[in-house]
C-alpha cells in the first residue's frame, strides 16, 4: 500500500449474491478492506429479490441492482427468457462499472458476479474471484481466465482454475467465532460443564431431512443422561417441531444469532456441508457429522464434506443413510480421542485471517491498477 501522505482513495466494487454463502464472504472482505483503509470507497452490486438486498445495507454498504437470471440445467420455459435478461444485465453492468469507476472488482459467486466481472474485464479493470467451495462454481470457472487473482478456500478447487492464479486463503468467517469461552457458552444454554453437547443445524433456513432424522431418533440420541442437544430447526419448521418434541436436555431454537456460543458449547456438530459451515468448523475446531444436501448445483456440498472427511477432520454421512445417525453420534461421542484428533486437524486446516489476507490483495491490486 502507498504512504498515507500520497494515498489515493481506492474504489472497490463487490458482486456476489443469491445465498449467504456468497453474500457474507463479500461483506467480510469489505469489512476487512475498510479496517485496513478506512477511506476506501466500497459499493456492492446485487439483485432486489435475494438476500444481498437486505444484508448489504444492514452491513453499512450501498448496493445497486442489476438484472440477472439463472440458467436451468434441466428443460424449463424460464430458459427462454435467459438470453434477454443476460443481455439486459450486461448493459446494466457496463453502465454501472463505468459510472462507479472501480480500481478492483471482487466477485464472490452467484449469477450476479457473471455480468459484472465480465464487463469489468472488458473495461480493463482488475478482477478478483473468491471461490468458497471445494468444487468451483460455474460462474467463477467461466470468469477465471480473465481474473487477476483467484482466492480459494479448499486446495481441491485449484484444479478448476488456470495455473498460477490461485491463492489458498480460506473462507472469510465472522471474527466472533474465535476464542469463545466454553464455560460462558454452556452457561448461556444452561448446560453443565461435563455434558456431551450435540449442536444440530441445517443452515439458516433449516433442513427437512435433517430435522426429520433428529425428530425420529431423538430418544436414542438423548438416551445417555450426559447428552444435550442444541437444535436450530429453521424458522419455517420450528412451530411444528416444538409441539412434537420436548426434553429437559433439548435446547430448541428457530434461529441462533450467537453462533459463537453454539459452537463454543458443542462437542459435536451435525449439519450440512456448505462452504461457510465447513470453514466455521475449521476455525472453531468443532468435529462434525456432515450430511451434504443433494439438491445443490454440481453436488458441491458432497465435495466440501469429502475434502474434510479425507483428512479425517469430519465424518461424511450421505443423506440416504441418516437412519443410522444416532448410532454414529453415539460412537463419536464415546471416542474422546477421535474427537480430539479431529479438533486438532480442523484447527490445522483453518485460515482464520482469510478476510484480511484477501482484503490486502484487493488493495494491492488497486494500487497496481493506479
Amino acid at each position: 500500500m502507498t504512504d498515507r501522505r500520497q494515498h489515493i482513495i481506492p474504489r472497490i466494487l463487490f458482486a456476489g449474491g443469491g445465498t449467504g454463502g456468497h453474500v457474507y464472504p463479500a461483506i467480510a472482505i469489505a469489512d476487512a478492506v475498510r479496517t485496513l483503509d478506512p477511506d476506501a470507497t466500497i459499493a456492492f452490486v446485487g439483485t432486489k429479490e435475494r438476500l444481498e438486498w437486505t444484508a448489504v445495507p444492514k452491513a453499512g454498504y450501498p448496493i445497486q441492482p442489476i438484472t440477472v437470471s439463472g440458467f436451468q440445467r434441466s428443460f424449463s420455459v424460464r430458459n427462454l427468457t435467459f438470453p434477454f435478461k443476460l443481455a439486459k444485465g450486461l448493459v446494466e453492468s457496463w453502465s454501472l462499472v463505468g459510472e462507479f469507476n472501480p480500481d478492483v472488482v471482487v466477485g464472490t459467486g452467484g449469477y450476479v458476479s457473471g455480468p459484472v466481472l465480465w464487463t469489468a474485464g472488458l473495461r480493463g479493470r482488475p478482477t478478483l474471484i473468491q471461490e468458497q467451495n471445494a468444487y468451483a462454481g460455474m460462474t467463477n470457472r467461466l470468469l477465471a481466465r480473465k481474473a487477476s487473482r483467484i482466492h480459494i478456500a479448499f486446495p481441491e478447487a485449484e484444479r478448476h482454475f488456470p495455473k498460477g492464479k490461485c491463492v489458498v486463503s480460506g473462507n472469510p468467517v465472522r471474527q466472533s467465532l474465535r476464542n469463545v469461552d466454553r464455560r460462558e457458552a454452556r452457561g448461556h444454554y444452561e448446560i453443565p460443564d461435563g455434558a456431551q453437547v450435540v449442536f444440530v443445524f441445517g443452515g439458516s433456513l433449516g433442513s427437512v431431512p435433517l430435522n426429520n432424522a433428529i425428530k425420529a431418533q431423538i430418544g436414542e440420541i438423548l438416551s445417555s443422561a450426559e447428552t444435550f442437544i442444541i437444535w436450530q430447526t429453521g424458522p419455517r419448521h420450528f412451530d411444528g417441531l416444538v409441539s412434537e418434541v420436548g426434553h429437559e436436555r433439548l435446547r430448541l431454537f428457530p434461529y441462533i444469532d450467537r453462533m459463537d456460543l453454539a459452537y463454543g458449547a458443542a462437542d459435536l456438530v451435525v449439519g450440512r456441508a456448505g462452504a461457510i459451515t465447513c470453514s466455521e468448523l475449521m476455525v472453531t475446531g468443532t468435529p462434525a457429522i456432515l450430511i451434504p444436501a443433494r439438491a445443490v448445483a454440481e453436488d458441491h456440498q458432497t465435495k466440501n464434506a469429502r475434502a474434510l472427511a479425507d483428512r479425517e477432520a469430519a465424518v461424511l454421512l450421505p443423506e440416504d443413510e441418516v437412519g443410522k445417525l444416532s448410532s454414529v453420534i453415539a460412537d463419536m461421542i464415546a471416542d474422546r480421542s477421535q474427537l480430539d484428533r479431529m479438533r486438532e486437524t480442523l484447527l490445522s486446516l483453518a485460515k482464520p485471517n482469510a478476510a484480511e489476507d484477501i482484503a490486502r490483495d484487493v488493495l494491492t491490486l488497486a494500487d497496481e491498477a493506479r
